[in-house]
């Protein structure tokens, strides 16, 4: 690539803050399988692309489909929170509530998206009732989400609906009732209305309702956080498979991460993991998408953006003629610095083109390196920068998890090398943290399940040969207590100061 010095970056690491993240959008596996109506939860790391598919889903608008999205920070929490149905165990408590925002957020689409409806008789039908309802309750046909649990709200439920009222709080009418109230009846109340919006829907179009951002409100220690989550999956759930069985297609798609998830505790966890979850991963046997299709597709981007073709692959960005210490490629050396998501990718590959320009300006030096591409001398310079960011990404998400992991970095520090054994981390540990309420093992462990580290496995994972195994590799996998060797993750050693020995 001839001006790849007047390329300023491939993109942000945030999706909101990514003025390419749509154009350079690469279809999943986990996209195509919301589209076809087959999964509805997507799972995968912070920074694995999930707000992409989310951003895409509810940004495709066309004559046949429809989208809404919620985020955490537009959604009623506190009121949502008051709706929690009393006398019922905790995994379904909010289960109701979540049915019925749903619900209303399809309402919203069929009252003021689709002109193709009503498209039959019983549609014509559904939709006067509905529209009834809705108009009566909020006062427009085109209702503020954010409002419809507002405690000054009155929900007026005749004519629109036939309920059998079994209890109603002593001032409340059959033909009323309070929002306050609407625990009491939210269940028949939803079954009504997932009678009228799926008799509503035109069966030739595509509907999704989708929500992304649960993780702003993450507690760990919060038994309604949990409870709030498991009862939107269910929700979700239940929805979908009405869905189906009505042959309309609509989607409830939900976007989580996959520490989160892994904390969930329900009932039915294993059917929707088996049934209705999609991992969101790159460079995996599981997946045929790789961050190297992601990457070239942003330099092809930023390429015609500045007036060179837009056929641009690795080679060209990255002089792959010259290889890195080790005998790997450019892009295998910086792919092993990352968690396998495309935020990880992004930042690399930016600090790298930041230290080629860098190199260009400084002409004095005589280095005989590429001057068209990115090469070693950019990529080993960027490693400072970028291991410095992986940390900060890796708190962000463990330290609600796993408060007192700095404690244990620090005992990484004191080791000195990425790879060790566990009488090494032993002897240290009981120097540096003599009063942990951990075992050795048991902080091994924990820095594994976070990816901060992997053991050594004889014979690897069923592939021939050896190798260290990390879990972000593969959640599945499990820490091997037996393992007496282990490395810490390459995108690290820079900012632990570690020797590569």
């Amino acid at each position: 690539m001839k001006n790849l010095s007047m390329v300023d970056s491939f993109g942000g690491t945030d999706a909101d803050n990514d003025d390419i993240l749509l154009k350079a959008f690469e279809d999943h596996e986990a996209y195509q399988d919301i589209l076809k109506f087959k999964r509805f939860l997507v799972v995968g790391k912070k920074g694995s692309g999930k707000t992409a598919i989310f951003k895409k889903i509810i940004a495709t608008r066309t004559h046949d489909t429809f989208s809404f999205g919620h985020t955490f920070s537009d959604y009623p929490w506190h009121f949502h929170q008051q709706q929690a149905k009393a006398g019922i165990p905790n995994d379904d408590k909010f289960t109701h509530s979540w049915k019925y925002l749903i619900l209303i957020s399809l309402a919203k689409i069929i009252l003021n998206q689709d002109n193709s409806l009503p498209c039959n008789d019983l549609s014509r039908v559904s939709i006067q009732k509905l529209e009834a309802f809705i108009v009566d309750a909020y006062g427009s046909r085109d209702p503020d989400l954010t409002q419809i649990f507002n405690p000054q709200k009155e929900i007026k439920l005749k004519p629109h609906f036939e309920l059998n009222f079994k209890v109603i709080k002593v001032g409340s009418s059959a033909e009323t009732i309070s929002i306050v109230d609407l625990p009491t009846v939210i269940q028949e109340v939803n079954a009504q209305l997932m009678k009228l919006v799926m008799n509503s829907l035109n069966p030739e179009h595509k509907y999704f309702i989708a929500f992304d951002q649960l993780d702003l409100g993450f507690d760990s220690k919060s038994d309604d956080y949990i409870s709030r989550l498991i009862g939107l999956l269910l929700a979700s759930r239940d929805i979908n498979i009405a869905a189906k069985h009505a042959n309309v297609n609509f989607l409830v798609a939900i976007f989580l991460r996959d520490d989160i998830y892994n904390i969930l505790r329900f009932e039915d966890k294993n059917k929707i993991t088996e049934n209705f979850m999609s991992l969101i991963e790159w460079d995996t046997p599981r997946t045929r998408k790789t961050l190297k299709s992601l990457m070239e597709k942003r330099f092809a981007i930023v390429a015609s953006e500045i007036g060179e073709g837009d056929n641009i692959k690795w080679s060209d960005i990255f002089n792959e003629s010259r290889e890195m210490p080790g005998h790997q490629s450019k892009y295998d050396h910086i792919k092993d610095r990352t968690y396998l998501r495309p935020r990880d990718m992004i930042k690399f590959t930016n600090s790298a083109l930041a230290k080629y320009k860098e190199r260009l300006q400084n002409t004095s030096t005589g280095i005989p390196d590429d001057k068209e591409k990115i090469d070693n001398v950019d990529v080993h310079n960027a490693r400072y920068d970028y291991s410095e960011y992986f940390l900060r990404e890796i708190d962000d998400e463990v330290h609600k998890h796993f408060p007192e992991y700095e404690r244990y970095l620090d005992v990484l520090r004191a080791i000195g090398t990425w790879q060790f054994d566990k009488s090494s981390f032993e002897s240290i540990l009981s120097q540096v943290y003599p009063r942990s309420d951990k075992t050795a093992s048991e902080a091994l462990e924990e820095l594994y399940d976070y990816s901060f580290i992997g053991f050594y496995k004889a014979g690897g994972s069923g592939y021939g040969g050896s190798e260290y195994i990390f879990k972000y590799r593969d959640t599945r996998t499990s820490f091997s207590h037996a393992s007496n060797r282990f490395r810490i993750h390459p995108g690290l050693i820079e900012v632990l100061g570690l020797k590569k020995v």
